[in-house]
C-alpha cells in the first residue's frame, strides 16, 4: 500500500505508515549485517553499535554515542537489515529480540506512529497528545479491510472482530491491557504480567 493508496487516509497517512520516499531511503542505506548489532548500556537500556573485534567469548564495538567499549557475546544482538525499519509487525524480523522491538516502536513513536503488530497483538504507545487518527474519513479507510490490508490501528482490530462476527456468526473478544512502567518492557515482548481493563462480548 503506497502513497497513492494511503491518500484515502487523508491527513493520516503520514501518522500510519512510511511514505514511498521514505521506504527507497532505507532500502538504500549501507548496511552490514555482520557488524551493526545492538549492546547493553547502563544508561538507555541498549543502544545500536558497530562490531569492531572478537576475542574468544568478548567483543568489542564503537557505539552510536561514540565510546567504545567491550561486552560479553551474549550481549550482542544483531541488528535488522533497513528494509525493517519501522516495521508494522514486528513478527517479520530476521531478529526478534529485546532491542529490535524497543527500538521499532522507539522510532515508530517518534514519526507519531503510535500504533504496531506483534503478530496478533496491536502494541499502542500513548502520545500524550491528539492524533489526527481517528476521525470519521481515517474510520472509513478501514472499513472491510483485512488487517493485512492497512496499516496497525485500534481500528483494524475493532473492524476485523465486526466483521467475523457477521460471516462467522460466533462471539468475538476484544482484549486491552495497560502496563506499568515496570512491565512496559515485558509488554512489548509479547509476555505480559498485565491487569485486564476492559472485555467485550456481543453476540448476534
Amino acid at each position: 500500500m503506497g502513497d497513492a493508496v494511503m491518500a484515502e487516509f487523508g491527513g493520516a497517512a503520514s501518522y500510519l505508515r512510511k511514505s514511498d520516499k521514505e521506504r527507497m531511503e532505507c532500502q538504500t542505506r549501507a548496511f552490514d549485517i555482520k557488524r551493526e548489532c545492538y549492546v547493553p548500556d547502563p544508561e538507555v537500556e541498549y543502544v545500536k553499535a558497530i562490531i569492531t573485534s572478537r576475542d574468544g567469548a568478548k567483543v568489542t564495538v564503537n557505539t552510536e554515542f561514540g565510546k567504545t567499549i567491550t561486552v560479553k557475546e551474549d550481549d550482542v544482538h544483531p541488528q535488522n537489515p533497513p528494509k525493517f525499519d519501522k516495521i508494522e509487525d514486528m513478527a517479520m524480523f530476521t531478529f526478534l529480540h529485546e532491542p529490535a522491538v524497543l527500538f521499532n516502536l522507539k522510532e515508530r513513536y517518534a514519526a507519531w506512529m503510535i500504533y504496531t503488530y506483534s503478530g496478533l497483538f496491536c502494541v499502542t504507545v500513548n502520545p500524550y497528545k491528539w492524533l489526527p487518527v481517528y476521525d470519521q474519513s481515517v474510520v472509513n479507510a478501514y472499513r472491510g479491510k483485512k488487517r493485512s490490508e492497512a496499516p496497525p490501528h485500534i481500528f483494524s482490530i475493532s473492524d476485523n472482530a465486526y466483521q467475523y462476527m457477521l460471516s462467522d456468526r460466533e462471539n468475538q473478544s476484544v482484549l486491552i491491557t495497560i502496563s506499568d512502567s515496570e512491565k512496559q518492557k515485558k509488554a512489548l515482548l509479547a509476555k505480559p504480567e498485565l491487569s485486564l481493563k476492559h472485555r467485550i462480548k456481543e453476540n448476534i
